[in-house]
């Protein structure tokens, strides 16, 4: 094999993702190969690094891109694996036409089921395979809000079907978890959850969520009334002010208190921000979501009430607020929580646009007391005293700078 290259002499293709971006003119982030004709033990003697546990994946020695053999499906929708499956049934265990393209070594496409013409008509349509892997449900949804594509109306009954039949049930968590993070960093996260609920998927994969729509607020706040509508409109106004999905995974999980308000008290939420949190919880922990996500959520549940009525709060509440929040210690996660306040009071009908004030006055007290440490505390204290008096410190630095802001505003 010296001097030889790996890949020589082997009946490569690219496909999928790459072919796609390809044809709508956008940068492939990757670029995967099916490989036909070829077995475990030759890619192996080539040098190739095989990675997949389940089926041949391997990593080409120098460029590291995945090269795939060729699999097609058994009657029971299973994949195996043999030199003589050919690349039009390996494109064909795929979920969505616009995803079993191909391109030979001259870079002609070979598209066997007119993926190229729903691409160019922004139509997502599924392959008879589709049924093989519920998680191509949320795939479809995915799909949609990163392309903004529309769903032919029998693919919309099969997946429909296919939840009906519970078949999301056997989901991994963590493969949800990835396809929801891969929604939230789309150009439309909105239209993600839209569409799951309109497959009737979101009850299933975001229950929480899902038990927001058809919950009424008070009109008077909230012009579109419907809690889940809010959801969705907040979730619009984080994807345009960031594209941070730490962000918008907080904007999403924000208001999952106001299902647990009783409907007798309807449409007050009265203690609504409290009662989200371990519903935050229980999402997180279901779907195994990170650390850093929860955390900015529960932060988010909790506080995001106190940041609107940030001009009418007590120094003291208002230096408790910035301490509860971390936002001495973590700065960055501060102006995340700050974004997802901002996109909770302007996800609402017809105030898309109106100011928000409250973000900046906190990010100015934020900076006036960011630097109070021990070392301005007087004379010779130790242990708790020292955080007090810090603690009173930054009380009357906030009560100096509110005077004046009252003047000013």
């Amino acid at each position: 094999m010296s001097g030889r290259a790996p890949e020589q002499d082997l009946e490569t293709y690219p496909v999928g993702g790459y072919v796609r971006d390809q044809l709508l003119g956008r940068q492939p982030a990757d670029r995967d190969w099916v490989v036909v004709g070829s077995t475990v033990a030759d890619m192996l003697a080539r040098g190739f690094q095989q990675v997949g546990r389940n089926f041949p994946v391997f990593l080409h020695p120098q460029s590291r891109e995945e090269y795939a053999l060729a699999r097609g499906r058994n009657p029971a929708g299973g994949l195996y694996e043999s030199p003589d499956i050919t690349l039009e049934e390996d494109l064909a265990r795929r979920d969505l036409t616009i995803n079993a393209m191909a391109m030979d070594r001259d870079g002609r496409l070979i598209d066997p089921f007119h993926g190229a013409q729903d691409l160019a008509q922004g139509i997502l349509r599924h392959l008879p395979a589709f049924t093989d892997d519920p998680l191509r449900i949320l795939r479809l949804a995915r799909f949609s809000a990163q392309l903004d594509f529309s769903i032919t109306e029998e693919t919309i009954k099969l997946a429909r079907s296919m939840v009906a039949k519970g078949s999301l049930l056997a989901l991994p968590p963590e493969r949800i978890w990835q396809e929801l993070l891969h929604a939230l960093r789309s150009p439309s996260p909105r239209r993600f959850i839209e569409i799951l609920r309109e497959l009737n998927a979101l009850q299933v994969i975001l229950p929480e969520v899902d038990a927001l729509f058809g919950i009424p607020q008070p009109e008077k706040y909230h012009p579109e009334i419907d809690t889940g509508i809010h959801t969705l409109m907040a979730l619009d106004r984080a994807t345009a002010l960031t594209k941070d999905p730490l962000v918008r995974f907080a904007v999403l999980a924000h208001d999952l208190g106001k299902a647990a308000t009783p409907a007798k008290y309807w449409p007050s939420h009265r203690g609504h921000e409290a009662l989200g949190v371990p519903m935050v919880d229980q999402l997180c922990q279901r779907l195994r979501v990170p650390g850093h996500y929860r955390k900015l959520a529960r932060r988010t549940s909790r506080y995001h009430l106190m940041v609107h009525l940030a001009f009418e709060l007590k120094p003291k509440t208002l230096a408790k607020l910035l301490d509860d929040l971390d936002a001495w210690r973590s700065p960055e996660d501060f102006e995340r929580f700050l974004i997802a306040c901002q996109a909770d009071a302007q996800g609402r009908k017809g105030l898309q646009e109106q100011p928000y004030p409250q973000a900046n006055f906190l990010r100015q007290i934020y900076t006036l007391t960011k630097d109070i440490s021990a070392k301005d505390v007087p004379g010779n204290l130790t242990g708790k005293p020292i955080g007090s008096e810090i603690h009173q410190l930054r009380c009357r630095k906030i009560a100096t700078f509110k005077k004046h802001h009252a003047k000013t505003r």
